[in-house]
């Protein structure tokens, strides 16, 4: 069980904590800086080193207007075995205007006899900034086969606000459901017959079909499967999905990074992220 809250704004031209608080098996470690961008770094951590049954993570981050965050992990969030109930992750994320948030966790691995639910819930401004990568990937079972967890459930609200922020609509509503009980979890009818999911969640007033056709074609150069579908276009900001499939987390990880690489350098002047863990 774990609770965490961040809250960030902007202060003499760099991004700060102006509240953060953690309960359970949730931390984040200090601070970091990457650039000169002024963009804050906050590494999320759980002691616990892995999601049991029943368990439930409650996670807020808000981002205030013109403060700028990327989220990141200090290591893989892995599910295991989940008798009597699934494990779950509540995740709430604000965005201010001219906010910028970059979350950026490593790869979800589901084990044998794993059920999970993500449910996330965002609240953009027409001139916020949001990219999210997040990779999917089946644990090692004793017997060396694959898909052995019961079921993932990924949710993802996005809803702009506009004006005083008591109006809000929805931009997009993003559900994925793997469960691989009762499927030829070999065959092509399952997943195209790869084993690793990745998608790539992007709001932002840029965001248009040539930039989607310019991210698939950068999905071309890797050994992977891709689609991007664009949202309706709501207060001025429009959202897109690219969503892969693969055999390698590794793969993926690239894939999305060229993409978040090729958004970084255009809109915010960044360079590539080089998140060095160990």
């Amino acid at each position: 069980m774990g609770e965490l809250a961040l809250r960030i704004e902007q202060r003499a031209g760099r991004s700060v904590a102006a509240h953060q608080y953690h309960r359970g098996a949730l931390r984040i470690l200090r601070p970091h800086y990457l650039d000169d961008s002024g963009q804050v770094c906050y590494v999320l951590v759980n002691p616990g080193g892995a999601y049991l049954g029943a368990d439930l993570y409650v996670i807020d981050v808000e981002v205030g207007g013109g403060a700028k965050l990327l989220l990141t992990t200090q290591s893989a969030t892995k599910i295991y075995r989940t008798p009597g109930s699934f494990a779950e992750q509540r995740m709430t994320l604000r965005l201010g205007e001219g906010a910028q948030l970059e979350l950026a966790p490593d790869q979800l691995i589901a084990y044998r006899e794993a059920s999970y639910r993500q449910d996330t819930r965002i609240t953009v401004r027409p001139s916020s900034s949001l990219i999210i990568a997040e990779v999917v990937t089946p644990g090692w079972s004793p017997d060396g086969s694959s898909f052995r967890y019961e079921e993932l459930r990924l949710r993802t609200e996005i809803r702009v606000e506009s004006g005083s922020g008591a109006d809000s609509g929805l931009l997009a509503l993003d559900n994925v459901l793997i469960r691989p009980s009762g499927h030829d979890v070999t065959g092509m009818a399952f997943m195209e017959g790869f084993s690793h999911l990745g998608s790539l969640i992007v709001v932002d007033p840029r965001v248009d079909q040539a930039l989607a056709d310019e991210l698939h074609a950068v999905t071309e150069g890797h050994d992977a499967y891709a689609g991007v579908s664009l949202t309706s276009t709501l207060a001025g900001t429009t959202g897109l999905v690219l969503r892969s499939l693969s055999n390698s987390t590794e793969e993926l990880n690239r894939l999305l990074s060229a993409c978040a690489a090729l958004l970084r350098k255009r809109w915010h002047g960044q360079d590539p992220l080089n998140l060095r863990k160990y």
